[in-house]
């Protein structure tokens, strides 16, 4: 049977990277988040302030299309990122920290919140977990020039939301990767233990634990 499977994670995490391998393996269809795409992400690195809310507007929108276009997709897909991560995560963090006005932050959340009410979920959502200095050695290591006003304390902001948006997240089954000890890119026999994770999640197994003696 056809399967929607969401990637989701903070920044450098390795979402993409996940994604494109799952998907040789399984032969799935992948659907990456639209980075380059997003026209004001550089203005938003260099000024937060002025263009978080136009920022975070472009990712919700093409979010919200691309879950449909992948719900109707017909073949099993794997997404880059969830479109609750939008709102949850990064919009509540810049909102936390007056980067958004509240009058444009309820407007996007009431645009959400009702969309939410019509979105079918995925059938589960992988989360990748790492630390903070994992995240921000992979940031510095793929050199993206509007990533390197990205602080730890900004990472480790996006961390604490994750955490908490992922423990009350009931919407569908929630698969947990321990990322800081996987390289799933050196090491195939990692790739395996996910994709078999991945699978054994979706077949309806409740307790899927990633033991640290199968990746050796």
């Amino acid at each position: 049977m056809k399967k929607f499977v969401a990637v989701a994670g903070n920044i450098g995490v390795g979402k993409s990277t996940l994604v494109a391998l799952l998907c040789q393996n399984l032969g799935w269809q992948p659907f990456y988040e639209p980075v380059a795409e997003n026209p004001y992400l550089v203005d938003f690195y260099a000024d937060m302030r002025t263009w978080a809310f136009h920022s975070q507007i472009f990712f919700l929108t093409h979010r919200l299309r691309m879950h449909r276009q992948l719900l109707a997709h017909p073949t099993s897909v794997l997404q880059d990122r969830t479109v609750y991560e939008d709102a949850e995560v990064f919009a509540e963090n810049l909102y936390r920290q007056d980067l958004i006005q509240v009058r444009d932050y309820r407007i996007y959340h009431e645009l959400y919140d009702v969309v939410m009410e019509f979105l079918p979920p995925p059938d589960l959502v992988v989360y990748l977990r790492a630390s903070v200095s994992t995240l921000f050695s992979r940031i510095a290591s793929r050199g993206r020039d509007f990533e390197r006003q990205i602080t730890p304390e900004y990472l480790g902001q996006l961390n604490e939301l994750y955490e908490g948006w992922i423990a009350s997240f009931s919407l569908c089954p929630v698969l947990t990767v321990p990322s800081d000890d996987l390289d799933y890119v050196a090491n195939s026999n990692h790739l395996e233990l996910i994709a078999c994770k991945v699978q054994e999640k979706l077949t309806g197994k409740e307790e899927v634990i990633f033991d640290l003696e199968e990746m050796a």
